[in-house]
């Protein structure tokens, strides 16, 4: 899946930036569908355009993604929310 694509669908799935509440979350899914490098370029891009917070709290969310299982109910809401748009999660 070419990163560009998945970063053209997270803008159009959060035009004002992803809430506090759906990183984890966000990232878990990511995760299920490219490696951990690719995850992390795209968070840096996003980051970089005001849609994520800055890069160092992007590496610590990348880290209790690792290290946490993001509740069923905020997996449920994320992959809700971007299946509307058209993203394969």
């Amino acid at each position: 899946m070419p990163l560009n694509r998945v970063v053209t669908w997270l803008r159009e799935g959060y035009p004002t930036g992803v809430p506090r509440q759906d990183y984890v979350a966000l990232l878990a899914l990511l995760r299920r569908r490219l490696t951990d490098d690719e995850v992390a370029a795209i968070a840096a891009e996003l980051a970089q355009e005001g849609m994520l917070p800055d890069t160092a709290d992007i590496a610590v969310s990348i880290t209790r993604v690792t290290d946490e299982v993001p509740s069923e109910s905020d997996i449920d809401r994320v992959r809700d929310h971007l299946a509307f748009r058209g993203f394969p999660t």
